[in-house]
């Protein structure tokens, strides 16, 4: 929940002229929170803490759950299909959400909901991918999940910012502070 809260509270701070919080800090802040709650391990079991408890070979190294999902899947990715040309990986997601997920791509801009923020929702949407990352094939079964949420952390970012910066702000809600812990 408090990845929920940073990213409503960086939303309001850079709508609101007058908050005390730095501007440039807030949008920083608010792109990370965003990319974060999109990685389903950042709403993970607490117990484990997303799964940075969780020890795994990742092929020869030793590493942990978490990371695999942070780091390891994107990395593996990049040399294996992409030359690790990160702008050719970035042009396959561009391409896929203008074609594969041309469909999802709208809805995954708007947010209606009357009794939770955008952010809840993006939470629970990684919640319950958070259940099948705890399965034993990672690098097959989660790249098209990363490559996904990357997508929709991306459109949903933009969506927010265009919010923010045309004036339209009938969808943000005020937070008030959080106090589970954020895995990350």
């Amino acid at each position: 929940m408090c990845v929920v809260g940073a990213i409503n509270n960086y939303t309001n701070a850079l709508e609101d002229s007058s908050s005390p919080y730095d501007p440039t800090e807030s949008l920083m802040f608010l792109a990370h929170f965003v990319g974060d709650v999109h990685q389903p391990l950042h709403c993970g079991h607490v117990k484990d803490l997303g799964g940075n408890t969780i020890i795994v070979h990742w092929y020869t190294r030793k590493s942990n759950l978490h990371h695999v999902w942070d780091v390891n899947v994107i990395e593996t990715a990049l040399k294996e299909f992409y030359n690790e040309d990160v702008s050719t990986m970035i042009k396959a997601i561009k391409t896929n959400i203008t074609d594969e997920w041309s469909n999802e791509e709208k809805q995954w801009e708007t947010c209606r909901s009357r009794t939770k923020t955008c952010a809840d929702k993006y939470a629970e949407e990684s919640a319950k991918l958070a259940c099948k990352a705890y399965e034993d094939d990672y690098f097959f079964a989660a790249l098209p999940v990363v490559q996904k949420r990357i997508a929709q952390g991306g459109v949903r970012l933009a969506a927010i910012l265009n919010r923010i910066f045309s004036g339209n702000k009938a969808e943000v809600k005020l937070q008030p502070k959080q106090s589970n812990r954020y895995i990350g």
